[in-house]
């Protein structure tokens, strides 16, 4: 008799391969403020065992997507030289919304991420004098133009990769749990929704479903987010915020030469092929696009064959 597989275990199962790749696995509750209300502290009654009081829990609120410790330690690391405050500025640039229009606000906080964000700060007495004389087009005395990196391109391992499973989000009076949220540098980059594939009301298409009703009532935890998965523990697709059904695709390698096994399912190999922390990188960095077609802004993410052409 053929083991039926629970959406439970396809949760777990798929932890343990982000967690082969070196990602961090961490249970949401643990992050979370300690005051729970409603329905979230009865879903979380059950999971008692596995919740580990904090004495200062990382989130403060359910309304918080990035983990803002973990982002500033990374932004001190990775910006030895730029000054504590303007560090500090750029985490707020980061945080602010400039549009109501959740594609606009991706954009921003992509160029953001890839380009690193732009600061200007003035700089001590000793040291502004050589920076004018040599930066004749400093737009103030004193002052200098700079970035502020928010993940180590070059090295990847240099970031840190975290694998959150049901981390709660409460907006507009709106609360949801996405199944799994990868964080790099504390910043939620890919949201992995998870399927019953022994439900045939919940197939690989209610997980697309489901990501459209969080960008309508969870709309922050997207601002930042650069790839979606949908999987039912066997097949398995990806996409980005904008794209369609048609354009949720699967990743077929796993090496980047062959195709992968058959015997091997879909949302193993798209994990292992598309989100080793080498390739995640690289594709968020050089394989992402926006493109104004007609009246929508899209946002395309290279699929296997492309990325590894």
């Amino acid at each position: 008799m053929q083991k039926i597989i629970t959406e439970s275990e396809i949760e777990q199962i798929t932890l343990d391969i982000l967690s082969d790749l070196g990602y961090e696995v961490i249970f949401g509750p643990d992050l979370s403020p300690h005051e729970v209300q409603g329905d979230i502290a009865s879903d979380l009654h059950a999971c008692l065992p596995l919740v580990h009081a904090q004495a200062s829990p990382e989130r403060s609120a359910y309304s918080e997507v990035i983990l803002i410790d973990r982002l500033r330690r990374a932004i001190d690391t990775l910006n030895p030289d730029i000054p504590q405050e303007t560090r500090e500025e750029a985490i707020k640039l980061l945080l602010r919304n400039e549009s109501p229009d959740l594609v606009v606000n991706n954009r921003r906080f992509h160029r953001m991420l890839v380009d690193g964000v732009d600061v200007e700060y003035r700089l001590p007495a000793d040291k502004s004098a050589q920076v004018n004389d040599l930066s004749p087009h400093t737009p103030e005395a004193g002052m200098r133009g700079d970035k502020v990196w928010l993940m180590d391109f070059n090295e990847p391992k240099n970031n840190e990769f975290l694998a959150i499973n049901q981390f709660t989000v409460i907006e507009n009076n709106h609360n949801r749990r996405p199944d799994i949220v990868l964080f790099v540098n504390g910043i939620p980059l890919a949201v992995i929704e998870l399927k019953n594939p022994v439900d045939e009301n919940a197939t690989i298409m209610t997980a697309f479903n489901q990501f459209e009703t969080y960008k309508s009532q969870i709309p922050s935890l997207f601002n930042y987010n650069e790839v979606l998965i949908i999987s039912d523990g066997f097949k398995a697709k990806a996409g980005t915020i904008t794209s369609n059904r048609e354009w949720f695709l699967p990743w077929k390698t796993i090496d980047g030469i062959e195709k992968a096994s058959v015997g091997i399912t879909e949302i193993e190999v798209l994990i292992r092929g598309m989100l080793q922390k080498n390739i995640f990188v690289d594709l968020i960095q050089h394989f992402v696009v926006f493109e104004q077609e007609q009246h929508s802004l899209l946002k395309k993410i290279a699929a296997y064959h492309q990325y590894h052409a």
